[in-house]
């Protein structure tokens, strides 16, 4: 398995770092993964995981200076692997072998999920596992009890909901955003929350309509994960791969 060997998740800890699980999904704001990764890897303690969904490597295939090849994140700072779906069973299992997203899920202190597309959130919140972000998220730590003593606190999901303006306004979207804030929203009162939401903001979307739906900026995602791992913030600025 690239990047984490056959070794067990009390060693993959020993390098006294914060892990994080960096996913982008089917969605036009993927294009801001590369930014996101570039921010988070400055820190000399964050190694950095990357999954990426079918339909969001299409929007990572050297298109353009802002959407290099996905395999050129490997080149930055703090990136030590990247994932597809076909990683997950690409060759027949066997007892005693590791599962990869059950071993994903292991490694993480936090996972962020940067952009949250509308398909995905529906199948997030119906539990569905059918490819290997929904498998890593299906088979969360949620109570923080399975891997108690790997990790000093509970790991927490950070999604970032990124859509067209219908879709965000959708009654179906309210119904599952309702689920992510009310019933697994991480907040003071509810101890088993395990769900951090970025609300996505208004702005011209790239389909050509102006509404809310838009991926909260990158910047403030990194801000977020930065005070929730207590990292120091660090200058950013919109990054080329590869230029």
């Amino acid at each position: 398995m690239e990047g984490t060997g056959t070794s067990s998740a009390e060693e993959q800890f020993k390098d006294k770092k914060m892990h994080i699980l960096l996913a982008a999904s089917g969605s036009v704001a993927a294009i801001k993964l590369p930014n996101i990764a570039e921010a988070l890897g400055r820190h000399k303690n964050v190694c950095i995981r990357i999954i990426v969904t079918k339909s969001a490597e299409k929007f990572l295939s050297g298109q353009s200076s802002e959407q290099p090849p996905l395999d050129a994140l490997k080149q930055l700072p703090g990136v030590d692997a990247i994932y597809r779906d076909e990683d997950e069973w690409k060759d027949p299992w066997i007892r005693g072998e590791p599962i990869l997203h059950i071993e994903l899920r292991k490694w993480a202190h936090v996972l962020v999920v940067a952009p949250l597309s509308a398909n995905t959130m529906a199948k997030m919140t119906m539990g569905i596992a059918d490819n290997l972000l929904l498998s890593v998220i299906r088979a969360w730590d949620t109570t923080g009890k399975v891997d108690f003593g790997l990790k000093d606190r509970k790991p927490v999901v950070f999604v970032a909901p990124a859509m067209n303006t219908a879709m965000w306004n959708h009654p179906v979207t309210k119904s599952q955003l309702k689920i992510l804030t009310d019933e697994w929203g991480v907040s003071g009162t509810n101890e088993e929350g395990w769900v951090s939401v970025l609300h996505p903001i208004e702005k011209s979307l790239a389909c050509g309509d102006t509404g809310n739906g838009a991926m909260m900026d990158w910047k403030d995602i990194v801000n977020v994960i930065e005070h929730h791992l207590g990292v120091n913030s660090v200058k950013m600025k919109e990054i080329r791969c590869g230029s």
